[in-house]
C-alpha cells in the first residue's frame, strides 16, 4: 500500500519529526447551529443524516471524511464538531485493534508498565505541545476515549468482555461526576486518577485496567487537536517509511469508499504497476478473504508482507469484471517529484507535480529543473495540488531555489526552541518566470512553498484557496516501548506573517479544479480539459513575454545611458 504523508511537515535535525495541524474537543454542550436562511440548515441536515447512516454502518473512516469535510464548509456549526471528534476517536479505536504492533504491546504490558507509558506520553504533552495543558480536560477526554472503547465491537471482541450498556453508561457517569469534583493540577494526580478508573473499571466491568490506561492516553493525545496522536509501534514505521520515501508493499494507495476498497493510485514502475492492477478497480478479495466492510488499515494489514513474498487479490474492474493476480512484495520507491515535461514546446513552458515533500524532493527538484532546462525551458509550473506536506526543511528547499533572499517561513511555539525564521540565500537561485498551481487539498508544506512565493511576488499562484493546515508536529519516538507520539509543537506565518491557519493561501489567480492531465497519454485534450492548468500555461506564457519586454527595455536604456555617455565625453 502506497504510504501518504498526512498534511504534515516534519523538521529535521532534532531528536523528534515536526508536522502542521489542530482539534476539536468533544463538545460537551447542546448548542446547536443557527444558520441566516433556510439552505445550510437543510444541507447540514442532510450531512447529518449521512453521517448518521455510516456511523450505523461502523464506516468509520468514511464518517471522519464526511464530516470533516462539511465541518469544513460550516465551521461554526457546533454539530458538525461533534461528529468529527466521535467519529475520529471511533476510528482511531479501530485502526489500534486492527494493528498487530498495537494488540501485541497491550498482551505484554502489566499494568504499572501502562502507567508508566501513559506517564511518558503526557511527559511529551506537557514538556512539547504548543499550548500549556489543560489537565482537567485531558482527563475528560480520556473519559469520552474510554466511553467509546466501550461502545465498540472490536474492544469487546479482543477482550473477550460480554459489556452491560446500562453498567458502561453508569460507569462514565460516575466518573465524570468524581472528575467534575476534582481539580486535576498535573501528571502526577492525572496519572493517579487514571489508576483509579482502571481498577474502578475491572471491579465494575471485569475489564483490564491496562486496556482502560491505554484509553485514557489515546483519548488525551487525540483531545488535542486533529493532528496529534498516539502512533502504534507499526505506525510509527509507516512514518518514517513515508519520510523516508521507501517501503516494502505493492505500491497502491488504496480509498475506502462505499464499503469497498478503492484502488486510487498506483505508483509507476512499482510491482502493483508491473502485475497490472490500475487506478479505479476495487480489491474485493486478499488471499481468498473478503474485503467487503473492511478498514483500509486492516486491508493494508492484509497486504503487508515480507519482502519477495507473495499475495493473491481479486479485483472488481469499473465494468463489472472480476480477475485474479498475484503480485510480489517488493521495496517501492515513492517519486515525489513526477510528470516532468515541457507542456509547450513553442515557448517552453516547463511543468513538474511534487507529490509530497520527503527526504529527497530537494534533490529531486534540482534534477528536474536541469532535465527541463535541458529540454529548452524558458518558464515554469509547478504543481502542488493534492499535495498533503511532508519535511518542513524540503518545503524551505524548494523555496530557496526560487527566492532570493529574505523570510521563507516562521515557526512559533510555546518553547523558545520552537520559534525560528527560515530565510532564503542568493546562492543557486533561479529565475525563471514561475507559476504554482493549487487546491483544497495543497496543505501544510506545499503551502509554505506557494505561501512563500506568493508573499514574495515571485510567481503567480493559480487554482483554489489551499486547505489551511498552519501548524507544525513533532514525531516523538518513546523510551518505553517501540511507539511514539505525534504532537503540535507551533504554528507556522508566511513570509509576511500571515498565519496559514487563517484561510490557507489565496491564489491569486482563482480557477476551480475539473480535471488533472495525464501528460502520459500524449492527448492534448486531456491537457486543455484541465482548466487550471490550461490557465497556467497562458499565464506562463504571458509572465515571459512580459519579463522579455522589461528585459529588452532595459538593454535599450543601458545602451542609450552608454551613448549619452560617450557623447559627453
Amino acid at each position: 500500500m502506497k504510504p501518504r504523508i498526512s498534511s504534515v511537515i516534519v523538521r529535521l535535525g532534532c531528536p523528534c519529526l515536526l508536522f502542521l495541524t489542530g482539534l476539536v474537543g468533544l463538545a460537551h454542550s447542546q448548542e446547536g447551529f443557527r444558520a441566516v436562511d433556510q439552505q445550510p440548515v437543510t444541507e447540514v441536515s442532510s450531512i447529518l443524516d449521512r453521517g448518521s447512516q455510516l456511523e450505523e454502518q461502523r464506516r468509520w473512516g468514511e464518517a471522519l471524511s464526511h464530516y470533516e469535510d462539511a465541518a469544513r464548509r460550516y465551521p461554526d456549526d457546533s454539530k458538525l464538531k461533534d461528529r468529527v471528534v466521535v467519529a475520529r476517536l471511533h476510528f482511531d479505536l479501530s485502526r489500534r485493534y486492527a494493528d498487530r504492533s498495537y494488540l501485541r504491546l497491550m498482551k505484554e504490558m502489566n499494568e504499572q508498565q501502562t502507567l508508566d507509558l501513559y506517564s511518558e506520553v503526557i511527559s511529551k504533552i506537557q514538556s512539547h505541545y504548543v499550548h500549556e495543558p489543560d489537565w482537567n480536560d485531558l482527563m475528560r477526554r480520556g473519559t469520552d476515549g474510554l466511553a467509546i472503547a466501550l461502545s465498540e465491537p472490536g474492544y469487546s471482541e479482543t477482550h473477550r468482555l460480554r459489556l452491560d450498556g446500562e453498567q458502561c453508561d453508569a460507569l462514565i457517569k460516575y466518573v465524570h461526576q468524581v472528575l467534575a469534583q476534582r481539580d486535576v493540577r498535573d501528571r502526577r494526580q492525572a496519572q493517579e486518577l487514571v489508576r483509579w478508573v482502571g481498577q474502578l473499571a475491572e471491579r465494575r466491568l471485569n475489564v483490564p485496567p491496562t486496556s482502560v490506561i491505554l484509553e485514557y492516553m489515546c483519548g488525551a493525545m487525540s483531545s488535542l487537536d486533529p493532528y496529534s496522536t498516539y502512533l502504534t509501534g507499526d505506525q510509527l514505521d509507516e512514518v518514517y517509511s513515508q519520510i523516508e520515501g521507501n517501503f516494502v508493499g505493492l505500491g497502491i494507495e488504496l480509498k475506502g469508499e462505499d464499503g469497498t476498497l478503492l484502488i486510487a493510485d498506483v505508483i509507476p514502475n512499482g510491482p502493483a504497476d508491473r502485475a497490472g492492477l490500475r487506478a479505479g478497480e476495487r480489491i474485493v478479495e486478499v488471499d481468498g478473504q473478503s474485503t467487503r466492510d473492511l478498514s483500509t488499515d486492516r486491508a493494508a494489514d492484509l497486504l503487508k508482507g515480507e519482502q519477495g513474498t507473495y499475495v493473491e487479490v481479486a479485483l472488481l474492474n469499473p465494468a463489472g469484471r472480476t480477475r485474479r493476480l498475484q503480485v510480489r512484495r517488493e521495496r517501492v520507491e515513492v517519486p515525489s517529484v513526477e510528470d516532468i515535461k515541457i507542456v509547450d514546446a513553442s515557448t517552453g513552458v516547463g511543468y513538474f507535480r511534487i507529490s509530497s515533500f520527503q527526504k529527497t524532493t530537494s534533490r529531486d527538484v534540482d534534477a528536474a529543473l536541469w532535465k527541463l532546462h535541458r529540454e529548452g525551458m524558458r518558464s515554469l509550473i509547478i504543481d502542488v495540488r493534492g499535495n498533503p506536506g511532508g519535511l518542513l526543511n524540503e518545503a524551505v528547499e524548494v523555496v530557496d531555489r526560487f527566492v532570493v533572499d529574505g523570510r521563507i517561513v516562521a515557526t512559533h511555539g510555546r518553547s523558545q526552541r520552537e520559534n525560528y525564521d527560515y530565510k532564503a540565500h542568493r546562492v543557486g537561485t533561479w529565475r525563471v518566470p514561475l507559476v504554482v498551481l493549487i487546491d483544497g487539498d495543497s496543505a501544510s508544506a506545499s503551502e509554505i512553498f506557494a505561501g512563500a512565493i506568493r508573499d514574495h511576488e515571485r510567481g503567480t499562484i493559480v487554482g483554489d484557496r489551499s486547505y489551511g493546515k498552519g501548524s507544525v508536529q513533532g514525531i516523538f519516538p518513546l523510551r518505553s516501548v517501540k511507539a511514539g507520539v505525534r504532537l503540535t509543537t507551533a504554528k507556522f506565518y508566511s513570509p509576511k506573517m500571515r498565519a496559514i491557519s487563517d484561510g490557507g493561501v489565496e491564489p491569486n489567480v482563482t480557477v476551480q479544479t475539473r480535471l488533472r492531465p495525464d501528460f502520459d497519454s500524449g492527448d492534448a485534450t486531456d491537457r486543455d480539459r484541465d482548466e487550471v492548468l490550461t490557465a497556467a500555461v497562458r499565464i506562463a506564457r504571458e509572465e515571459l513575454a512580459s519579463r522579455q519586454n522589461r528585459d529588452a527595455l532595459d538593454r535599450s536604456a543601458q545602451a542609450d545611458r552608454a551613448a549619452l555617455s560617450a557623447g559627453t565625453r
